[in-house]
């Protein structure tokens, strides 16, 4: 569909080395959008940004800790460097933490989550905004969670970040709306990501599923295809809004 063609734009996708950014600056190349892969790891990265140009796509690797304003502020020169400007971004990196009850959560679990889940998306959209801007307008995505809207035990951290990335995005949103950037937020459920695959045994993962009225958990490409969705023309009327993939899981 023409109005998903990314042709002529420069995207930023962060946390792009494995399971949904990975997937996301996958498909934004596949639409013909230059992918900035970034991601701490940058040997994946690297992996990531090889199958893109291998299929014919265009895209640079750049190596950034989103929780360092200043790698944040570098991350975006690279990418008008690289693709000339900055139309679109995808603020995806974001790290899970202890699991303790509030009351016993670890002091440093907390500032490293704080750190990644919420600041790293205002540093990354401080410095995408006015690059967006001197484009002349873009988009963003936020991922945020389920649970930005829900709670879960012994993820205090994670909640509160998530539930903070919301209404930052709000904010921001309201801000830019009549300057031609829309930012919106993405609210998956469990995911069959690496995370997840490599680290629970199976009949965890079966406890995770049956959590979801749909019955399984979601998969990287039903993020994705909402995530480019929102970053299209096709959703020109929407910002400031969260988009759930989630299986019917905050429907109960």
């Amino acid at each position: 569909m023409a109005e998903q063609d990314f042709s002529g734009k420069t995207a930023i996708v962060t946390g792009a080395a494995s399971g949904i950014g990975a997937v996301v600056a996958e498909e934004l190349a596949a639409r013909r959008a230059h992918v900035i892969v970034s991601d701490l790891n940058e040997s994946d990265a690297a992996e990531v940004a090889d199958r893109i140009r291998d299929a014919g796509g265009k895209a640079d690797v750049c190596a950034a800790d989103v929780a360092d304003a200043d790698a944040s502020r570098r991350l975006v020169e690279f990418a008008q460097e690289k693709g000339g400007s900055l139309h679109l971004a995808v603020n995806n990196a974001g790290i899970g933490g202890a699991t303790e009850p509030t009351g016993d959560y670890p002091l440093e679990s907390w500032r490293k989550v704080i750190d990644v889940n919420l600041n790293g998306v205002f540093y990354g959209m401080r410095f995408q905004i006015p690059a967006i801007l001197e484009a002349g307008g873009g988009a963003i995505v936020n991922m945020a969670s389920i649970l930005g809207s829900v709670g879960f035990h012994n993820t205090s951290a994670y909640v509160a970040a998530k539930h903070a990335v919301l209404g930052l995005t709000k904010t921001a949103a309201i801000e830019y709306a009549q300057k031609g950037i829309r930012i919106n937020s993405v609210g998956p459920a469990f995911i069959n990501t690496p995370l997840l695959s490599k680290n629970l045994d199976q009949a965890t993962l079966d406890g995770l599923a049956g959590m979801h009225p749909m019955g399984r958990i979601g998969t990287c490409e039903e993020v994705s295809a909402l995530t480019c969705f929102l970053l299209s023309d096709r959703a020109s009327f929407i910002t400031g809004s969260y988009h759930l993939v989630d299986g019917g899981y905050t429907a109960q």
